[in-house]
This record gives C-alpha cells, sequence and structure tokens, in this order.
C-alpha cells in the first residue's frame, strides 16, 4: 500500500473490534486475499454496503459525490479495471466493502476483484511497530464529498 504503508513494515492488526462494531471508510484492513492461497491483502475501506461507486475521469465517486482522499497525491489517477470499469458504478451488496490501494497504478484490488465480505476480515491496522522510525498508531482519515 505503498507510499502510506511501504514494503517490510510491520504491524500490528485489532481482531476485535470488528466483531462489536462495522468497518468504517477509511479503515486499513487485513483480509483474506481472493486468490485464495493462504495470502493477505492489507486495503483501505473506500465503498460501504448499499453504496454506489465509480470510477471516472480518475476520480472515486460515492453516490455520485467525488470522494476527497487526503492520504494521496492530487495528481494520482485511479483507473478502473474489470470489475468496476472506466464510467461504469456498481452497488456495494450488503455486508460487503470495497477496498482499494493506496498505490492505485499497481494495486490488485476491488476495482478487479470485486467487494470483500465482511468475514474476509482478518482486523483492521492498528499500530506499525517496524521499522522503529515508522512506528506509530494508524491515522484515521476524516473524508469529505
Amino acid at each position: 500500500m505503498q507510499p502510506n504503508f511501504p514494503n517490510g513494515e510491520y504491524l500490528l492488526t485489532d481482531k476485535v473490534t470488528y466483531r462489536f462494531n462495522e468497518p468504517k471508510r477509511g479503515d486499513v484492513v487485513v483480509f483474506k486475499a481472493p486468490t485464495g492461497n493462504g495470502d493477505e491483502f492489507i486495503k483501505r475501506i473506500i465503498g460501504l454496503p448499499g453504496e454506489e461507486i465509480g470510477v471516472e475521469n480518475g476520480k472515486i465517486y460515492i453516490n455520485g459525490k467525488v470522494l476527497k482522499e487526503p492520504y494521496l497525491a492530487e495528481t494520482l489517477y485511479t483507473s478502473g479495471s474489470s470489475y468496476i470499469k472506466e464510467g461504469g458504478k456498481v452497488i456495494v451488496p450488503e455486508g460487503s466493502y470495497l477496498v482499494l490501494g493506496d498505490n492505485r497504478p499497481r494495486s490488485s484490488d476491488s476495482r478487479a476483484f470485486g467487494p470483500i465480505t465482511k468475514d474476509k476480515i482478518t482486523g483492521r491496522a492498528w499500530l506499525v511497530y517496524w521499522p522503529i522510525k515508522s512506528a506509530g498508531v494508524v491515522s484515521k482519515v476524516e473524508y469529505s464529498f
């Protein structure tokens, strides 16, 4: 999830919160990769159940409004893929979440493999502990539309 979570960084995952609460937009989650090979992915929740998500002109739209993502470079272009095509829209199914990587040009995420269900989420990224210079709590994101 470059540039916000560089390769080689280690973090602790909160595995309890989602037993009592629903995931929120902006949460960085670890989940079982849809490849089924036992790998885990780390991505950011963008779309919530029942929302209409679209990709157009390099931006993400939620229910027709542009999602402002302060953790990404202003110049970053978000393209569509096989699940969410450029100019297309999808509705996130109940009990599912749309996840995107911060490294959009190279991320394998919901634009390609579709939404993930809550039961696939291992936990919420909580604390970076290695390397020491990067140590700290994973910050919450405030979104505006």
